[in-house]
């Protein structure tokens, strides 16, 4: 006799109900805390039911991942299904119930009735674990980057506008960048024009030596000319300086943090054995790459390359109904949305770079010369790219030695 149990998990504790087929309740919902305790209690209970027991949770998440575990390491098959199948599952009701006890319930029954389709649960590595963890703290701490920089450029409207505009020079490995050290100098744009044009080029040439800048006297004579034009809102005054100097600090710490989290990430994925692979793919660099490989995780258990484009969310849909047919339709984005962002990166470092050997770019070139919007040559390139990318990284893989 076939056990289902549904766990329906939240922060710190989860609701378990145990089903069998033709709605028999083994168990009534039951709430079991996140503890090594508990989780073994449930585990053993589980593995003492008559009948082989399986166990389904949603992926929602990091919640599920120590309950997963637990039972995994239990030697209970567990399965960790995308929230959305669930949420799609029909009630066979017309009344909206929202509670723990029936959620763990439908689970069950979601369970019970896709019971030979239930992929078990692996483990991910602890490298794998690591890279993924600290792609999100990566994520986190860039969107902050890009607040804070917002933030700097406002005030600058009101002391120095355009200033973020004076240099195109790219971001060092440290995280620095030219324009946030030139108005940490110079946070206002009397602290240019006040100067005569002379005094103005020998502190910008002392400034260039202390950051390590290359030195332009015609660069500095333009800075000074346009600074003539500009007009500003607020006064050169100690609060003025007080407030643009405590954006710059916050901007260079967030900045040391990402870059930091960004070596650390290349060393972490260096580690694994895809690496290789997925870093001779045109568009995946030191920053993209180990993106590519935390969001992915392990490739092998896809069964095929359309696996891995759905898990994307990338994957075109079907819509036919009769004599309709739509030739068009919209991607699914049922699957991680932070592996959707690595790969519109990806995309739009090909479509900037044009490659004229690579296919992927040769895909996106024809889909835009065939007139598609936006989203759909990016999202179609995108399938592409992780097809390509299923190949390589699984042909690379069974050149392999055995692992011992």
């Amino acid at each position: 006799m076939n056990n289902l149990a549904g766990i329906d998990v939240s922060k710190g504790k989860s609701m378990v109900s145990v089903l069998r087929p033709f709605g028999e309740v083994v168990a009534l919902p039951f709430t079991v805390y996140h503890t090594p305790s508990e989780l073994g209690q449930l585990a053993n209970y589980l593995k003492s039911l008559d009948g082989e027991t399986r166990v389904v949770m949603e992926h929602t998440g990091r919640y599920y991942e120590p309950v997963a575990q637990a039972l995994h390491d239990a030697g209970v098959f567990v399965c960790a299904v995308n929230p959305k199948l669930i949420k799609d599952y029909g009630n066979n009701s017309l009344r909206k119930v929202k509670t723990d006890k029936a959620d763990s319930k439908k689970i069950a029954r979601y369970g019970l009735d896709n019971w030979a389709e239930l992929r078990e649960y692996s483990s991910m590595d602890a490298i794998r674990y690591q890279l993924k963890t600290m792609n999100r703290q990566y994520g986190l701490f860039s969107k902050n980057k890009t607040a804070l920089k917002n933030n700097l450029i406002s005030l600058l409207d009101q002391t120095y506008p355009d200033a973020n505009a004076l240099f195109d020079s790219p971001v060092r490995d440290d995280g620095s960048e030219k324009w946030v050290d030139f108005v940490a100098s110079f946070w206002h744009v009397d602290c240019v024009r006040g100067m005569s044009l002379s005094a103005f080029t020998e502190r910008y040439q002392k400034f260039c030596k202390h950051h390590g800048y290359n030195f332009s006297a015609k660069r500095a004579e333009e800075i000074h000319s346009a600074a003539k034009e500009l007009c500003v809102m607020v006064p050169k005054d100690p609060v003025t300086k007080f407030l643009i100097q405590q954006a710059v600090d916050q901007i260079n710490t967030c900045s040391k943090s990402v870059e930091a989290i960004r070596i650390e990430m290349n060393q972490l994925a260096s580690q694994l054995p895809e690496y290789p692979v997925v870093m001779t793919m045109y568009g995946v660099g030191e920053r993209l790459g180990p993106q590519l490989i935390a969001e992915i995780g392990d490739v092998t258990r896809f069964s095929h390359k359309g696996s891995l484009a759905a898990y994307a969310g990338v994957d075109p849909g079907a819509n036919q109904s009769g004599a309709k047919e739509a030739k068009s339709n919209r991607a699914s984005k049922c699957g991680s949305p932070a592996l959707r962002k690595t790969l519109f990166n990806v995309m739009d470092c090909l479509i900037k770079k044009q490659p004229m050997d690579d296919p992927v770019y040769l895909f996106l070139d024809k889909k835009r010369a065939e007139g598609k919007p936006y989203f759909v040559y990016m999202t179609a390139g995108a399938n592409k790219f992780l097809r390509i990318y299923y190949g390589r990284v699984m042909e690379h893989l069974t050149t392999l030695p055995p692992a011992e």
